[in-house]
C-alpha cells in the first residue's frame, strides 16, 4: 500500500455500526461499492478512554439518548477483538483495507498485533505524549489528524512520532475540523496547505462538512489523504450518523475524486491528445479576401484571416503585408 500515488481515500465507518457486526459489514460493502481504499472503524474500550462522569459533546446529545453518559454511550460500541478479527477478514475477501483508529493504549497493541500497517491518530490524541509515543515505536505508516489543535501542538505531535522511531516520510498530517457536522465558515481549507508546507509532510484533510464539495476542493489543493465519515442511513440512533454521508453519497464522493485527480493531469501546457485533431478546425489561416493576381502586392484589404489552419499562421501577418504573389489566388484560397 502506497499512500505516495493516488488519492487514498477512508470510508470512515467509525462506530456507525452501532455495535452490530452485521451492520458493520454492510458498511464494508458499501465502501468496496464506492471503491475507497479503506475502511476505518474505531477501537476502544470505554473503561481506558472515558471517566464515568464525561458529558457527551452537544452534537452528541442530539443524536443519542441526552440520558445516557459519554461512557455509556460509549460501551455499547465498543468492538471486541473476535469481531476485529472477523472484519479484518472480511475486508480481505472483499478487498479493501481494514483500518481502526485507537483511542488507548491497548488499543494501540491490538491493532498491531492484529497486523495493522497504517496508524490513524485522532485529532484528540494529538495532545496525548504517551500514546503518540507508543504509536510512533511501531515506525508504521501514520495519519495523523488536526482537529483543535494548533501549529504549535502538530510540530511536538510530529516531533514525538519521529523521536519515538516513525520515519517522517512515513507522516501524513489531515487538517480537520473537530465540529460534527462543521460549519462552512470553519473550514479554512487553506490551512491544510499551510500545515504541509510548515512540516514538509504529505497532507490531507478530514472532514465532517456535510456533502461533499469540501472534499473534492482538497484533493484539488493537493490532497493524498481524504478521510470521510459515511452510514447506511443519516437516521439512524448513533452519535455521527447525522454528520455521515449516504452510500449514494459516499459514490458520488469517490467518483468526483478520481475525475479530480484525472483532470489535474501534467503541469505542462501544451495540446493534449484529445484536442490536437481540432487545431486544423478551431485555428485559422491568411487567405486570399479576394482574387490576387501574381506580382500582386498583398495588403489588408486582399487578405483575411479564417479557418481553417494548415495554411500560413495569422501570427505572420505583419510579414505578409507588403510582399507580392508569386501565383494567383481564387477567393478563400490558402496563401
Amino acid at each position: 500500500m502506497n499512500l505516495n500515488k493516488k488519492v487514498f481515500i477512508i470510508a470512515e465507518a467509525g462506530v456507525n455500526h452501532n455495535g452490530l457486526t452485521e451492520l458493520a459489514k454492510k458498511l464494508i460493502d458499501v465502501a468496496v461499492e464506492a471503491g475507497a481504499n479503506a475502511v476505518k472503524f474505531q477501537t476502544f474500550k470505554a473503561e481506558t478512554l472515558v471517566c464515568k462522569s464525561a458529558q457527551k459533546a452537544a452534537y452528541q446529545n442530539k443524536t443519542t439518548d441526552q440520558n445516557e453518559s459519554q461512557f455509556e454511550m460509549l460501551k455499547k460500541l465498543e468492538l471486541d477483538l473476535s469481531t476485529h478479527k472477523e472484519l479484518i477478514l472480511y475486508c480481505k475477501e472483499r478487498n479493501i483495507i481494514f483500518l481502526s483508529t485507537p483511542f488507548d493504549l491497548d488499543s494501540v497493541d491490538l491493532l498491531n498485533d492484529l497486523g495493522l500497517k497504517i496508524f490513524k491518530i485522532p485529532s484528540g490524541e494529538i495532545t496525548n505524549l504517551p500514546y503518540l509515543r507508543k504509536i510512533g515505536h511501531l515506525n508504521k505508516q501514520v495519519i495523523l489528524s488536526t482537529g483543535m489543535a494548533n501549529m504549535g501542538e502538530i510540530e511536538a505531535a510530529i516531533r514525538i512520532l519521529v523521536n519515538a522511531g516513525t520515519k517522517k516520510d512515513n507522516i501524513t498530517v489531515l487538517h480537520a475540523n473537530t465540529m460534527y457536522p462543521t460549519p462552512m465558515q470553519d473550514v479554512n481549507l487553506k490551512a491544510m496547505i499551510t500545515i504541509g508546507k510548515a512540516f514538509d509532510l504529505k497532507y490531507g484533510y478530514s472532514d465532517h462538512t456535510l456533502g461533499i464539495e469540501v472534499d473534492i476542493a482538497a484533493v484539488a489543493m493537493g490532497a493524498s489523504v481524504i478521510e470521510k465519515h459515511f452510514t447506511l442511513d443519516k437516521t439512524m440512533k448513533g452519535p455521527d450518523h447525522k454528520a455521515s454521508l449516504e452510500p449514494t453519497e459516499l459514490i458520488q464522493m469517490v467518483k468526483s475524486i478520481r475525475n479530480i485527480e484525472l483532470a489535474l493531469g501534467s503541469p505542462i501546457k501544451q495540446p493534449s491528445p484529445s484536442e490536437i485533431p481540432n487545431i486544423n478546425i478551431a485555428r485559422k489561416s491568411i487567405v486570399a479576401a479576394t482574387n490576387i493576381d501574381i506580382g500582386e502586392e498583398f495588403t489588408e484589404k486582399n487578405l483575411l484571416v479564417k479557418r481553417p489552419a494548415g495554411g500560413i499562421s495569422p501570427m505572420y501577418w505583419d510579414q505578409m503585408i507588403g510582399k507580392k504573389a508569386t501565383k494567383s489566388y481564387q477567393k478563400d484560397e490558402h496563401i
